[in-house]
């Protein structure tokens, strides 16, 4: 109960949308008026009710009106086609059942936004001439081209020549209503919305024109035209269908038509409203299916227009503030109970200030800013997008949508052609290594960049061919790599295939894989790995990670390791050095100890890590230290102050700084913290000393900002010269 004060105006508003177009589609598909107001009261109230969208608002729908103009005239008189809407309505139930909804899920974004842009410029493209007070029959189906002969330019242009004084006067006024209406004070009435205002103040001032300025007043031929209907007897307007053509093979054609048709243009129409619904409700496609099944069933039954979701009534409910689907089928019940006893008021409402209503709805469907946004999304979005608007534009709604999504296809191949991999090269401990990453669907499109790319990496490469991401390789794809064994054999490339699938998997062996060797290993200088290691810390920083392959690696070390570096780091869980500085198995070894202090233990550990061949030691400390906050709060209770004890000397260091901030204070007693650790190895082990001098190993101390995830490292430490009293000697 607490939305109906945003369901019931909104469903007004629908209401008053919907009757013009109710009447408009019945006369532009050559069937009887009230088949129009029919379906909208079933489209309101039985598939509204039905329907799990609390958006959508169903009725007849322009898209449909051409193939069932065809389809009277096909199957000879509109009983006999009510026998096909109801064939149509009983196949979208066994759809909905059989759970067909799923095609919704594979229109692509571009072209949904491309036909809600569409449909804002038909509607005020087809809304103008009813602005201008120029009311041609058969013109409302919205498609370029009209039912009556004309098309959009030229309806546009004989507008210009009958314009109707007193009908442009009162969309001129409406439109600046509609557009200004939430800076009114009326504004924050919710019970009284902005095009239900409008279409009072429009009834108001024709009569006030036809009483005082007679030059000004609009005849009836501008008017809403409701046909009469006695009260008494409703069931004379209703037409049943023929059941005797039930057999009939050119009836069952016509029903599977309007069936997937109708379809199609609902399960897109719901995706679309969807799309501009403030809360983001999904509508269950495989329901809204059986929904308008059951509709199109009743409609066969009663004499009405096929009914599938339109996206001028819906999008027109969700901009008016509905909540729920009671304001669809609520605005069915005012049809019906318009058609029986409001229809002298109804005929007073200027069809000048529905066009307004209309004019407004599409400007904020195809304003400037979406065409902005999709610009800004690239190519592969805005053209199709663009493709599908004007396909739209000039077709129909349907056959727009088809081009659209032949568009998103070829700019979807075009893209998946012209960038089948990422080609990156990575400065890693074994050198240069030249990584291709495929996509997850290699088709035979990709056959020929896949190989340019391959046939062009310079002599001496080593290459790593990464597919632990692709599900599917075509077999011509899998034959370029194939054959680029041989190539690389030739050009003394170094190629390794990682992460295919079992069923791709090649015979031939790996020829190599980035682990270090000995004799790698050997050659390494300190500078080089402290390098490789920064180059390791961006590529983290950046989300371009090398991703090891780890089986691969874990069998190439399994007979022994040779690592490039040691890493003395906090045992906290955020600075895993592998992680941090993209290394493989067998790269770093690591200590792991709360504050990154230094002991006996850790240093005898430091000297076994330098006769492995480690060539660098680096004492990492980071950002928000938990130990480094405990030393700083006096904590030393238990076995903590063993961490805590070592870490005083670090806060001493820093009291001139007491003033900073907590956090501030904590990173700067961080980096004193490493600069004494340092101090401890150089001062604890006359092995490394030794080492360090001769160039053996390098010392360096970094300091990890989790926020940023950058290392910054000091200078390699000189045991000579060698200052732990000055301050920040890491890099800030």
């Amino acid at each position: 109960m607490k939305n109906l004060k945003y369901d019931i105006p909104a469903a007004l508003v629908v209401f008053l949308v919907a009757l013009p177009l109710c009447l408009g589609i019945a006369l532009a598909s050559g069937a009887p008026l009230m088949s129009g107001i029919i379906s909208g009261i079933i489209g309101g109230i039985v598939v509204g009710a039905l329907s799990g969208s609390q958006t959508s608002v169903s009725g007849p729908a322009a898209g449909l009106a051409a193939v069932v103009l065809a389809s009277v005239t096909k199957l000879g008189g509109f009983e006999i086609l009510l026998v096909a809407i109801l064939i149509a309505g009983a196949l979208q139930v066994v759809m909905g059942l059989c759970r067909a909804g799923f095609i919704a899920n594979y229109v692509p974004s571009s072209v949904i936004k491309g036909l809600l842009a569409a449909i804002g410029i038909l509607l005020i493209l087809t809304q103008i001439p009813h602005a201008f007070g120029y009311d041609p029959k058969n013109a409302d189906n919205f498609s370029f081209f009209q039912g009556n002969g004309e098309n959009l330019f030229s309806m546009l242009g004989r507008a210009v020549e009958f314009i109707t004084p007193g009908a442009l006067l009162i969309s001129a006024l409406s439109i600046l209503m509609l557009v200004y209406w939430g800076k009114t004070p009326l504004g924050r009435f919710k019970m009284l919305p902005a095009p239900l205002f409008v279409v009072a103040f429009a009834i108001g001032l024709n009569a006030f024109f036809a009483a005082y300025v007679p030059s000004l007043a609009i005849s009836a031929t501008h008017l809403v035209d409701l046909p009469p209907l006695d009260a008494s007897n409703p069931g004379a307007l209703l037409l049943l269908p023929d059941l005797r053509h039930l057999a009939n093979l050119d009836v069952w054609l016509v029903g599977i038509t309007i069936a997937i048709v109708a379809s199609l243009e609902t399960l897109l129409n719901v995706e679309a409203v969807d799309k501009v619904d403030p809360l983001k409700r999904e509508t269950p496609a495989n329901r809204e299916l059986l929904a308008q099944g059951v509709g199109n069933m009743l409609a066969g039954l009663l004499g009405g227009l096929p009914v599938t979701s339109v996206i001028v009534r819906s999008t027109v409910n969700v901009q008016s503030g509905n909540r729920t689907k009671a304001s669809a089928v609520l605005h069915g019940v005012f049809l019906l109970g318009g058609v029986l006893l409001l229809s002298p008021v109804l005929n007073m409402i200027p069809l000048a200030a529905l066009a307004a209503i209309l004019i407004t709805t599409g400007y904020k469907l195809a304003n400037v800013a979406v065409f902005r946004e999709m610009y800004g999304k690239g190519g592969t979005q805005f053209m199709p997008f663009v493709i599908t608007v004007v396909a739209i534009v000039a077709t129909d709604l349907l056959t727009g949508v088809v081009i659209g999504l032949v568009a998103g296809l070829f700019y979807l191949l075009r893209s998946n052609f012209r960038n089948p991999y990422s080609l990156q090269q990575y400065k890693l401990h074994i050198g240069d290594v030249i990584k291709m990453e495929l996509p997850n669907q290699v088709s035979f499109l990709n056959k020929a960049t896949i190989k340019e790319a391959l046939w062009n990496i310079p002599a001496g490469s080593q290459v790593v061919i990464n597919a632990s991401g692709t599900d599917y390789i075509d077999h011509d794809a899998m034959e370029v790599i194939e054959d680029y064994r041989t190539v690389a054999a030739e050009r003394d490339v170094q190629l390794s295939v990682v992460g295919l699938r079992e069923v791709y998997r090649q015979d031939a062996p790996d020829q190599f894989v980035p682990v270090l060797d000995h004799a790698t290993q050997k050659k390494l200088a300190p500078e080089a790995v402290l390098q490789v290691l920064k180059e390791g810390n961006q590529r983290f920083r950046e989300g371009r990670r090398f991703e090891n392959d780890y089986v691969h690696q874990a069998s190439a070390t399994a007979g022994g390791q040779h690592p490039m570096a040691v890493v003395v780091n906090c045992i906290d869980s955020r600075t895993s050095p592998e992680i941090i500085f993209d290394a493989g198995l067998g790269d770093l070894l690591t200590i792991r100890i709360a504050g990154n202090v230094i002991s006996r233990e850790i240093i005898g550990s430091l000297e076994i890590a330098a006769k492995l061949g480690a060539k660098l030691i680096v004492v990492k400390g980071h950002s928000s230290c938990g130990a480094i906050g405990l030393a700083m709060q006096q904590e030393g209770s238990h076995s903590i102050g063993a961490i805590t004890g070592k870490i005083q000397w670090a806060i001493h260091q820093c009291g001139e700084h007491s003033h900073l901030g907590d956090k501030e204070l904590r990173d700067r007693v961080a980096r004193h913290n490493v600069e004494n650790s340092l101090a401890e190895i150089i001062d604890g082990s006359e092995f490394l000393r030794s080492a360090i001098r001769r160039g053996e190993i390098g010392l360096v101390g970094a300091f990890h900002d989790i926020a940023s995830r950058n290392v910054a490292f000091g200078e390699l430490v000189a045991p000579d010269t060698f200052d732990p009293q000055r301050p920040l000697h890491i890099a800030a």
